[in-house]
């Protein structure tokens, strides 16, 4: 892992996009994130001059107040692009994973309609019928989807091939393992997809009907929900200019394609959001299950069922649903073995400590204008590390 100091020297490569600076690199949301988090803003203005992404949004939890809210950049590297707010709304691609999708299942858990041990050959029967002998589907359960142990393949673009959901769909269902079930741990999209679709079956609803009712509304996450009005998407940085499947920049829309063809709802990416939201949600995982107004929202026992750490038979940690910190982690060196967060294509990520029951969520568009950066890498560590070195030393 590379030190700020180390990434703060990495020379970016000039695009045909422009790199003007604006004077007001950061916008300020009070005198105690500008003197307490000075570093945090130090390192995210550094960020943006280093075009890790043109803008972020970002806030932390701490022992259950909201201590910071602010942002750095702008929408893109244009001089005049919007400056991003502390309330600006994020793609918030594979955080979704967790705030949506496993949300869901964990509610369903607690109404008793979805047992973790269920087949999901039996929910879903196009997984196995036609199936070629040997493959092993019929041994696919909900909790492999959850834990990324399914033998699903982690990626492919069957956007290209399979232009309407239902193809889609089919095309995920018809997907050959890649590895004998429960023995490999491999982080998928397509298990998630079909997560998503098993959901929407034990419900009896889509998943974006249950998640804004049952999930979004209790939390009051006013701001959080899949596929953003069109009147609202100018106020979402865009995540990419896509020349090659949508020949159009992407913005207020879901960045990922596989996600698009399925309409922009799916259990793998899709919801937007902006920092309060993501806290307000880390809080509930924090409290037990309880939401902001202290009515629970998920049984107490369900919140450790799924945030608990397991060994996988390959040797790798996972918690259900969530990723927990490792060597060389995102969440960087000051996260307790007992945390659980998660990470987005496009640059976003939520990582939440039980044990000094804190939450640090960081929202940016590092996709813009292409994919080619991956600095985000280094930057992620080096900011989750300074955010709790400014806290202790603010203690």
């Amino acid at each position: 892992m590379l030190s700020f100091p180390e990434y703060a020297a990495l020379s970016a490569p000039r695009s045909r996009y422009s790199v003007a600076m604006p004077s007001e690199t950061l916008a300020t949301s009070g005198p105690n994130t500008t003197q307490r988090f000075a570093s945090v803003r130090s390192i995210l203005g550094e960020a943006v001059r280093q075009r890790a992404f043109p803008g972020a949004a970002w806030g932390v939890l701490d022992r259950g107040k909201v201590v910071a809210l602010d942002a750095a950049g702008r929408f893109t590297y244009e001089p005049d692009a919007p400056v991003v707010q502390p309330e600006t709304v994020f793609d918030l691609a594979s955080v979704t994973k967790v705030v949506a999708t496993t949300a869901a299942a964990m509610l369903l858990v607690d109404r008793g309609l979805f047992d973790l041990d269920a087949p999901v050959g039996d929910i879903l029967p196009g997984l196995v019928i036609g199936m070629e002998p040997g493959s092993g589907k019929q041994h696919v359960d909900l909790r492999m989807l959850l834990a990324h142990s399914s033998g699903l393949p982690a990626y492919a673009p069957l956007f290209r091939e399979h232009t309407t959901p239902a193809a889609l769909l089919r095309a995920t269902l018809r997907l050959p393992l890649e590895a004998k079930p429960g023995v490999r741990t491999e982080y998928s999209d397509f298990g998630y997809i079909l997560l998503g679709k098993a959901i929407e079956i034990l419900s009896g609803e889509p998943l974006d009907v249950f998640c804004a009712r049952e999930i979004f509304a209790p939390l009051g996450l006013a701001f959080t929900r899949f596929c953003p009005p069109q009147e609202s998407r100018p106020s979402i940085p865009p995540t990419e200019d896509d020349s090659t499947f949508r020949g159009r920049v992407i913005q207020g829309e879901v960045q990922d394609e596989n996600c698009f063809v399925l309409g922009g709802v799916a259990g793998h990416a899709g919801v937007f959001s902006n920092v309060e939201g993501l806290l307000s949600f880390a809080r509930c995982m924090l409290a037990k299950g309880r939401g902001g107004d202290g009515r629970p929202l998920f049984r107490p026992e369900t919140v450790n069922l799924f945030a608990t750490r397991h060994d996988t038979p390959d040797g790798k940690s996972r918690a259900l649903g969530w990723d927990v910190p490792t060597e060389g982690s995102s969440s960087g060196k000051y996260f307790g073995p007992r945390s659980i967060g998660h990470l987005g294509y496009s640059g976003c990520s939520l990582w939440i400590d039980p044990d000094q029951d804190l939450a640090i969520a960081l929202l940016t568009n590092r996709t813009w204008p292409d994919r080619s950066r991956d600095a985000i890498r280094q930057v992620r560590p080096a900011f989750h590390d300074v955010v709790i070195e400014s806290l202790r030393r603010g203690s």
